[in-house]
């Protein structure tokens, strides 16, 4: 064996020795992200007291984030497939935990919005990066466990953060609150530069090479596919259908959720608050174990695109069944379809996150994950002003909750009619 030969499999051999740690690193991140994005949510209350804050401006100011994170979501992961995750990961980490403890600093509305959209700017390279590493280092047997790790962090964030968060400001002040988040968030930039090397982006990843390996003939040679074939598949506008529906619950829960718990059953704060981490926490755990059972499933030969796409279908009609709680009057019945339909949602974290790595040329994943994440945060806009505007114009949360049973079922559709083999975009031989 040549020495040429010798030493991309080495390469690849050191680097499978740290796959797993690095998807640890990958999930804490997100842990430490959803941390950021509701810590200011539990300040608020204390911080108009000093800075003098209309709710109109508090408003503003919980949105900021998504504006910047939401703008930069494609141009980051263009960026990661053009030079890799190593480098974006580390600048925008970096970014992101020194402007989180400097919202210490907040003197009034102008620097705290500065501050969150430079949140937000930091924040965008996570997803397009943290998917991308999973894309290049994990074939379609571990994927969905590897996702499924990794997207835990989105629920345990908010299951962890909002208690820590209150627990710091009632214990110190709402300025240490943010400090310690920003700056222990940084540790993870130490494993980060350790464990994870360059990409060599003119190379094709171990995992892909295996992959042609059993599809194409060896003297074959892979062509990009372009930007162009991607968005005018169906497959990428089912994808974006979805995640939106998807997003869309998620981030209810993550803003009126709580709300609906105190104004249907009268909770105080810290009933609110226990049974909302109740409602991530469990999701988490979902996730993982939805991720490890399609794995499984696909381990033994069944097809990966009809096992993640039925569990992603699945997840959806679980949590469509939260609509119950806009027919029903019995309070138990109501209080566990809102907590348990965001549990079954967990089915289809891990696999529509993976389902789009099936269909989706390794090359451009990054791309096409910014995209994904794009519909994403526009469902965070969206959830959170329509909400507010529906419960205005009717007086309950009815019309809010039948609005997510919609946007599920038009997602389910979308998996069914859109999300496809046939309309994948394929690599053409040189």
């Amino acid at each position: 064996m040549s020495t040429a030969t010798q030493q991309p499999a080495a390469a690849d051999a050191d680097q499978d020795k740290m796959r797993w740690p690095v998807v640890g690193v990958l999930s804490f991140g997100m842990i430490n992200a959803y941390f950021d994005r509701v810590c200011l949510t539990i300040a608020l209350p204390v911080m108009v007291q000093t800075l003098d804050l209309s709710p109109t401006q508090q408003g503003i100011a919980l949105g900021a984030f998504f504006w910047s994170y939401t703008l930069l979501q494609i141009p980051s992961g263009i960026w990661v497939d053009k030079i890799g995750v190593r480098k974006p990961y580390f600048y925008g980490n970096l970014l992101w935990g020194v402007a989180s403890a400097a919202t210490a600093l907040t003197t009034g509305l102008w620097f705290l919005l500065v501050i969150r959209l430079l949140l937000g700017v930091g924040e965008s390279v996570v997803t397009p990066s943290s998917m991308r590493y999973i894309r290049m280092h994990f074939d379609e047997k571990q994927r969905g466990t590897a996702v499924g790790l990794y997207m835990t962090g989105t629920k345990l964030g908010p299951a962890i953060g909002l208690p820590l968060a209150g627990y710091l400001i009632t214990t110190f002040n709402w300025q240490i609150m943010f400090l310690i988040m920003g700056v222990g968030g940084l540790i993870i930039l130490i494993p980060w530069m350790f464990w994870v090397k360059p990409d060599d982006i003119a190379a094709i990843s171990r995992v892909e090479r295996e992959e042609l390996e059993k599809t194409r003939p060896q003297d074959d040679k892979l062509q990009e596919v372009s930007t162009k074939e991607i968005l005018s598949s169906p497959v990428i506008w089912g994808v974006v259908l979805g995640t939106f529906c998807y997003m869309y619950f998620v981030y209810y829960g993550m803003t009126w959720m709580p709300q609906y718990f105190g104004q249907k059953f009268g909770m105080s704060i810290k009933d609110m608050s226990w049974y909302g981490g109740v409602a991530f926490g469990g999701m988490a755990v979902v996730i993982w174990i939805g991720g490890a059972m399609a794995d499984w499933f696909i381990g033994r030969g069944y097809d990966p695109i009809t096992v993640r796409k039925g569990f992603t279908i699945l997840g959806f009609s679980f949590a469509a069944t939260q609509t119950l709680g806009a027919y029903v009057d019995n309070t138990d019945v109501m209080l566990f379809v809102a907590v348990v339909s965001m549990w079954g949602l967990g089915l289809a974290t891990a696999n529509y996150w993976a389902l789009t790595q099936t269909l989706i040329p390794g090359g451009s994943i990054a791309m096409v994950v910014g995209i994904q994440n794009t519909a994403a945060n526009l469902a965070g806009i969206v959830s959170a002003t329509l909400t507010g505007w529906l419960i205005d114009q009717t007086g309950s949360f009815d019309m809010p909750i039948k609005t997510i049973g919609f946007w599920l079922v038009l997602g389910i559709l979308g998996y069914i009619f859109l999300v496809r083999r046939k309309y994948a975009p394929q690599p053409k031989a040189a």
